[in-house]
């Protein structure tokens, strides 16, 4: 006879398929969540701040190109740490983009925002 498989998550006893690790659908989701606790909240933290970055620059950039200064970024809280990709033209110039809205330090007190077309 067999020995009784139990449930990692809740102890109880697994009917069905030989090769069923969990009870139910419940108890895996549970158990997944739990393994995968720290790396999602870390991830969703930083998507969280990317998102508002994007906002902001949406915001200040209703077309497809304006001019605004560091300390207004600054105080809408935008993050210059976080950004999701960086364009360096031929005659480089170095774009930091958040999704398609980028921006350009022109110097210590103004930036170029951009949309990048899609």
């Amino acid at each position: 006879m067999a020995a009784v498989k139990k449930c990692p998550e809740c102890k109880e006893e697994i009917r069905g398929r030989a090769d069923k690790r969990f009870c139910s659908d419940y108890c895996r989701n549970v158990a997944n969540n739990k393994l995968n606790r720290d790396s999602n909240a870390l991830m969703r933290n930083i998507n969280n701040r990317l998102r508002k970055n994007w906002r902001i620059l949406n915001e200040l950039n209703p077309k497809d190109k304006t001019k605004t200064t560091h300390n207004k970024l600054l105080a809408n809280g935008f993050d210059f740490t976080l950004f999701t990709s960086i364009y360096t033209t031929k005659k480089g110039t170095v774009y930091y983009f958040v999704y398609d809205q980028g921006y350009l330090p022109m110097d210590d007190e103004y930036y170029l925002i951009v949309k990048r077309e899609t």
